[in-house]
């Protein structure tokens, strides 16, 4: 799926990385780049078309297909992370919380641009993931379980997409240099690099980017007898 001459939905398009996707696919010369956030105001990139999307309202996301109906490719960014294990007070709000956003939320914008990306050829879902897809452990604990509940939403939409040649991208990537995760101490990506590769995957034609060095170790573990997934076992 080429950026070039594509019409681009990116929610969570602000801030952080949904805003280093709208200024990569506007690079790469996309006819129009839709940027969705739950306040429109708030979108200053200029050449961008600011649209209201909060992505817990169904509502929401089929008014946006409606308004938005030339759009080529969307992506998935917009999620929520905060600190927190299962056993602490608060990890069942804190598991609905990043549920609503991180998987109702994709599944029901891609539900609303499913039959739009139908319309106009087939085009891309990008659905921005994580290694903790893969990983759990405190204290993302809640947040990973939300990102491999995502990662399956993904792979479930790439079987069901396939018939209209809709191609499904899931991007899995350790800590990005963004406000959400500004209080971790651990080393980050820079967004420009992982959108830079995750567009490039999108071009490519794949199925899944590993865009860190981080996400590809815990790829290459997966398979050996103390997998990362494993990581508390003694």
């Amino acid at each position: 799926m080429k950026l070039e001459n594509a019409v681009v939905l990116i929610t969570g398009a602000k801030r952080g990385l949904g805003l280093a996707f709208a200024r990569e696919a506007l690079a790469r010369g996309a006819k129009k780049v839709y940027a969705a956030a739950r306040n429109p105001e708030s979108v200053t990139l200029p050449g961008v078309v600011p649209m209201k999307l909060d992505v817990t309202r169904a509502e929401d996301a089929v008014a946006l297909a409606k308004l938005a109906g030339d759009v080529t490719v969307v992506v998935n960014n917009a999620g929520i992370a905060t600190m927190g294990a299962f056993l602490t007070e608060g990890s069942v709000e804190a598991s609905r919380r990043h549920f609503e956003t991180n998987v109702i939320g994709v599944l029901q914008v891609s539900q609303a641009f499913a039959p739009v990306l139908a319309k106009n050829g087939g085009g891309a879902l990008l659905n921005v993931l994580s290694v903790a897809s893969f990983v759990n452990s405190p204290p993302l604990s809640t947040y990973a379980a939300s990102k491999a509940a995502a990662w399956s939403v993904t792979k479930g939409l790439r079987t069901e997409l396939a018939g209209q040649k809709t191609q499904v991208l899931g991007l899995h990537v350790g800590f990005v240099d963004t406000d959400l995760v500004r209080e971790v101490t651990a080393p980050k990506s820079d967004p420009a690099v992982v959108v830079a590769r995750a567009f490039d995957a999108l071009e490519a034609g794949q199925s899944e980017v590993f865009a860190d060095d981080f996400s590809l170790a815990v790829k290459r573990g997966l398979s050996s007898e103390h997998a990362p997934y494993l990581g508390a076992r003694r």
